[in-house]
């Protein structure tokens, strides 16, 4: 039962964050999962994607849009590419040991948090 709670746990986190600041929830979910419940590189990649295929941000994304805060061509021409996207990062990403997964994974995390940081107005 712990790890059921934990995950819905993790899940309402995320989606917090989400909601809030835009964030994906790979940010929050892919390093929990890897760094609290000992999942591999691929597994935490995997399954974070998997969760995504019902339509988790639709209640965040009505309440932008109610506001006027949401663009659907651009939103919808995204999801296209992501899609074709998609496909094409899992294929190339489970082909790559997990060490170096785990190693890019992490590199571009840094990269956006310097972005940010230096950025910030």
């Amino acid at each position: 039962m712990q790890g059921i709670l934990a995950f819905v746990v993790l899940g309402l986190a995320a989606g917090v964050l989400s909601g809030l600041i835009g964030i994906g929830g790979g940010i929050i979910i892919i390093p929990a999962l890897v760094f609290f419940f000992g999942f591999e590189q691929h597994r935490a990649s995997g399954t974070t994607l998997a969760l995504m295929i019902p339509p988790i941000g639709i209640l965040a994304a009505l309440e932008y849009y109610k506001k006027g805060f949401v663009d659907v061509k651009a939103a919808a021409l995204i999801c296209a590419g992501f899609v074709i996207g998609g496909m094409i990062g899992g294929r190339f990403a489970t082909s790559l040991p997990a060490v170096t997964l785990q190693r890019a994974f992490g590199v571009f995390l840094l990269a956006i948090a310097i972005k940010m940081i230096v950025t910030a107005k």
